[in-house]
């Protein structure tokens, strides 16, 4: 079993810690929140460190917690909404918005719309170009689900978008 240093933790941290907030923006729809579920995932491995099988697992579990945190946030959201008046989804910043093309925006409407399944998986294969062996990894699925997963996906983001599926 590999305990990590603090020193792995925090090398960790500055060098992923953009893509695993830009991750979870696409997953929870707003930057303070995906910053909150990043920070959280490593506050608490700083205070608990998990026992990992190998050296090269981290980034991996640092993923997946990242994930699970997301998937929480959102199941509380779901919670909520439920006993409140429903709502509009998170509005992009000004700034967010100016930058993202029409073309953009459309996309990362029919991403919203998506299963949260087919989602996470769209997210992780495409956003961070991790293969189906890590997207396995990260989703706790097997790889062929992956494949199935991301045809589904793929399949109705074109039908969403207006696009023909093959």
């Amino acid at each position: 079993m590999v305990i990590p240093r603090t020193s792995d933790l925090v090398a960790l941290y500055e060098e992923h810690q953009l893509r695993l907030v830009r991750m979870a923006v696409l997953l929870v729809g707003d930057e303070a929140t995906a910053e909150d579920v990043v920070q959280d995932v490593f506050l608490r491995m700083q205070d608990k460190s998990p026992r990992l099988d190998g050296e090269g697992k981290l980034l991996a579990y640092v993923r997946a917690a990242v994930l699970n945190g997301c998937r929480m946030v959102l199941r509380r959201r779901r919670m909520m909404w439920r006993h409140t008046e429903p709502h509009e989804p998170p509005v992009w910043s000004a700034e967010s918005a100016a930058m993202l093309g029409e073309d953009r925006r459309a996309v990362m409407r029919a991403l919203r719309k998506l299963p949260r399944r087919q989602r996470e998986a769209v997210v992780l294969r495409y956003y961070l170009d991790l293969s189906d062996d890590e997207v396995s990894a990260a989703m706790g699925i097997r790889p062929a689900t992956v494949r199935s997963t991301m045809a589904r996906a793929l399949a109705a983001l074109a039908r969403e978008l207006g696009q023909e599926v093959p």
